[in-house]
């Protein structure tokens, strides 16, 4: 779900404008940042029952406690619903979820900083209102019914929404949790190259990272369910992949790809107001039937962008969206230190670029339509997944060797994953049947953060 954005009321009336904050997020390498958004589950540790909005022991609770670490609450409509610190920031997804978008920062060591102060100041918060977090791509226990709807007003517009547009829209938005990263780019050249082997990749990457295989307590058959629900809900704002591929693809190319796809919300003085169905192209000519009189900002754009959710999105830099939300912190962190090696050094994306170069479009559509049930012995192109996850870490531990700050001892548990070729989401069915007497509340054990 989004954040809207920093404010930014400068009026949009034409395409080029749009094009033109695109081109705007270019970079020299040198300022090239990496940035890590991860979604977490809350429960009541004494309970399990997921964590409520208000209460004693309750989500409000917890981010007040965050006060005093140095987090500034974030309300709508005077309810509690985030907190902001420097250029971190919390919020609540739909169904509860606590998101965490952290700052762009130069390594990834800081990045394992940050994520480890989080984390610390998550256990404390939470122990103080009760709860604890797990980190799983799906939630393995809870149904819909016994999950909370969180008051932002996005969300109630969404909610009723979404069972238009996709069989597992509500799903998604209650009971997924994603690890995502973002990066930089030079300019429009890097962004193309950057975004087709990202997306090219990804499917291989929701493998390497699957940790969703319960729904409802009980096995799935797939190794990722979050994905699954992305796979089946508004296909309007997922499937990017002929665009991304065609011959001249750009800015404005996905500029105008997002022009087509029908907004959610307007955000203003606080309130949002309902958009669906409706188009940027004709809010920008001040003809939103719905909101006569309504004109566009910068701040709506960026608004829209965020409400489109391909594998690999582009704002004013790449989004790569495609992993379940990880068991541990070190494989948190793999997520990172496997796309800055791959995507941040020359060597490595020409490398992985060549790895690419023999595949079909159809190769790509067949992973990417099956992406939520791959294994590491799935068979494609003549190797198997679990082969070509072992060329990708290879190259991006060599680009990782060449920034020289130490940083691919991150990639330890992906290589872990592809010598004994067992997965999160693997091991997680071992212990269901071998060690958990078939009850998926252990994997909320199993899968604690704080």
């Amino acid at each position: 779900m989004f954040l809207p954005s920093q404010p930014n009321a400068t009026p949009v009336t034409h395409k080029r404008q749009l094009v033109s904050w695109l081109e705007t997020g270019a970079k020299p390498q040198d300022r090239w940042r990496v940035a890590t958004l991860h979604e977490k589950f809350l429960i009541d540790f004494r309970s399990h029952r997921a964590a409520e909005h208000e209460g004693a022991r309750s989500l409000a609770a917890m981010l007040r406690n965050l006060e005093p670490l140095g987090w500034q609450p974030v309300y709508e409509m005077e309810q509690i619903l985030g907190a902001r610190r420097g250029e971190a920031a919390l919020t609540l997804g739909p169904g509860g979820q606590l998101i965490f978008s952290g700052a762009p920062l130069a390594s990834l060591s800081e990045t394992e900083v940050e994520l480890t102060t989080h984390l610390h100041d998550l256990s404390r918060a939470g122990r103080d209102a009760g709860l604890a977090s797990f980190g799983l791509g799906f939630h393995p226990t809870a149904t819909p019914q016994e999950l909370p709807w969180m008051p932002q007003g996005r969300t109630r517009i969404l909610r009723d929404y979404m069972p238009d547009v996709g069989r597992e829209g509500l799903d998604l938005m209650q009971r997924s949790a994603a690890l995502r990263v973002t990066l930089d780019y030079s300019d429009e050249a890097d962004m193309v190259t950057k975004f087709r082997v990202a997306l090219a990749l990804q499917p291989l990457v929701t493998a390497l990272f699957a940790a969703s295989p319960f729904r409802d307590g009980k096995p799935t058959g797939e190794s990722s369910t979050r994905t699954r629900a992305w796979l089946n809900t508004d296909p309007s704002r997922y499937n990017a992949l002929n665009l991304v591929f065609d011959e001249g693809f750009g800015f404005e190319s996905y500029v105008d790809w997002a022009l087509s796809v029908p907004m959610y919300a307007i955000h203003r003085d606080g309130f949002y107001l309902d958009a669906t169905g409706c188009f940027f192209r004709d809010f920008m000519r001040g003809e939103l039937e719905d909101h006569p009189g309504l004109s566009a900002t910068m701040a709506d754009w960026s608004d829209h962008l965020a409400s489109l959710f391909p594998p690999v999105r582009l704002r004013r830099y790449l989004e790569l969206r495609g992993a379940d939300m990880a068991c541990s912190p070190a494989m948190v962190m793999a997520l990172p230190a496997l796309w800055t090696g791959l995507l941040y050094d020359s060597v490595a994306l020409d490398a992985a670029d060549q790895l690419l170069s023999e595949w079909e479009h159809e190769d790509y559509l067949a992973l990417h339509t099956s992406a939520h049930s791959l294994r590491l012995d799935t068979p494609h192109k003549g190797r198997t997944v679990g082969e070509i996850a072992r060329d990708l870490v290879r190259i991006a531990s060599d680009g990782l060797q060449r920034r020289a700050l130490g940083e691919d001892a991150y990639l330890a548990p992906l290589e872990q994953i592809i010598d004994s070729g067992v997965t999160q989401a693997d091991d997680l069915l071992r212990r269901y049947y071998d060690e958990w007497d078939q009850n998926v509340d252990k994997a909320l054990q199993a899968c604690a953060l704080s």
